[in-house]
């Protein structure tokens, strides 16, 4: 028996590899990898029994389940599969190459002087141990959590930060949205994530953080009522005890 292996088919095997290991991480951040393991094991079971051993009736009624199943898994995921694609047409590649056909080519620059306000106030809150959750948007909308809020529409300043945190204020157990290097909204609820890998030591503000960096291109800066600590939740990631420059740091990198 001789097998004919072609470039092409080299390149099918890995475009379906890289599919899988992209669905498998996403559906592992939702945590929702035994449905990607259950789906994984039926398709693996339709190619065999419609594909290899070609039994016609049980592959019919297969082959009806898989139409089926990929509708109700759209209904079923519908809120993944949009983050998935609002992912897909946000990430940094995709963006650069909208912005070279509409001939946009130019991005805003974000000035030293808008991120001080944003590092002072943290060093403040984090020296009163006051727990702060700053989320920056991105290139993926955050209308829907800042519906969860209350709108403010304010320039950035340092007091004003300070003022929504304080433990008295009726805001500061929320989050606060920045769109645009402006307080949006304060005082709105994340999406928490649910995964095993967060320390124990910490807590809600930080699963928050996560999940929200997980969901979407946000950014998010913690500041621990518990240790004081400085921390920055990117890219599903957890950046931990930052000093005052490493944030001003991951700030202008990451937000330019």
């Amino acid at each position: 028996m001789q097998f004919n292996i072609e470039i092409k088919d080299i390149i099918d095997i890995l475009s379906v590899a890289l599919l899988l290991y992209y669905a498998y991480k996403f559906m592992k951040e939702s945590g929702s990898v035994k449905v990607f393991t259950g789906v994984l094991i039926f398709v693996l079971l339709w190619l065999l029994v419609a594909q290899i051993l070609e039994m016609r009736l049980l592959g019919a009624i297969f082959d009806q389940l898989v139409k089926v199943g990929a509708i109700a898994l759209i209904i079923l995921f519908q809120d993944d599969v949009r983050r998935f694609l609002q992912a897909l047409g946000s990430h940094e590649k995709a963006n650069r190459l909208f912005r070279l056909l509409t001939g946009n080519s130019k991005k805003q620059k974000i000035d030293r002087s808008e991120i001080m306000p944003i590092v002072m106030a943290c060093l403040s809150m984090s020296k009163q141990k006051v727990g702060a959750l700053m989320v920056f948007e991105r290139t993926i909308p955050l209308n829907d959590i800042i519906l969860t809020g209350d709108e403010i529409n304010a320039n950035m300043n340092q007091r004003l930060i300070e003022n929504i945190f304080f433990k008295n204020s009726p805001l500061h157990d929320g989050a606060m949205i920045i769109r645009h290097m402006r307080i949006t909204a304060a005082g709105c609820i994340l999406p928490v994530s649910h995964s095993l890998d967060i320390p124990k030591k910490l807590g809600l503000r930080h699963r928050a953080a996560l999940g929200v960096s997980q969901q979407t291109d946000a950014l998010a800066v913690i500041v621990s009522e518990e240790t004081g600590g400085i921390s920055i939740a990117y890219k599903g990631e957890f950046h931990l005890h930052l000093s005052a420059e490493e944030l001003e740091s991951f700030l202008t990198k990451e937000l330019n």
